[in-house]
């Protein structure tokens, strides 16, 4: 593929745990679609450095990312006619805050059981990353957050 024609953002699959589930933070992006927290690539950034602040950016929060973890999706952009857009994804747990959605970007956010999150998503790469994201989380033994 063309790399010209390669839209690059970082985020983060965020989670928290409440009463023994797992529950996974999606956000709802203005224009309706729903996603994790994620944006683009600034200057000399690492992938990881996007994530955190991006995921600080539209949520307000700055949570544990997890060692090991790192998913990728990619799709065509519907706006973009031979575009495509690839998402670097690294995993993070919170204990629990209040998450603050970014005005203007962010319609609003949702805490939700891995079951109904994977019905949010319209790609099924991004279905496959959340597949990916709680299998690792359920191996993971938390951050011994007193919620």
């Amino acid at each position: 593929m063309d790399q010209s024609n390669l839209e690059r953002s970082c985020g983060a699959i965020v989670f928290t745990r409440k009463d023994g589930e797992i529950l996974f933070v999606v956000v709802q992006e203005m224009a309706g679609a729903y996603s994790f927290p994620k944006g683009h690539m600034e200057g000399s950034e690492t992938e990881a450095e996007t994530a955190r602040r991006e995921v600080y950016e539209e949520i307000r929060i700055h949570p544990v990312f997890l060692d090991g973890f790192r998913a990728q999706d990619e799709y065509d952009l519907a706006e973009r006619p031979g575009w495509r857009k690839r998402v670097t994804y690294f995993l993070a747990e919170y204990g629990g805050e209040p998450l603050v959605p970014r005005p203007g970007e962010i319609r609003g956010i949702q805490l939700l059981p891995y079951e109904q999150a994977l019905k949010c998503f319209e790609h099924e790469g991004t279905r496959q990353v959340l597949t990916q994201a709680y299998t690792a989380a359920k191996l993971h033994a938390g951050i011994c957050y007193q919620p």
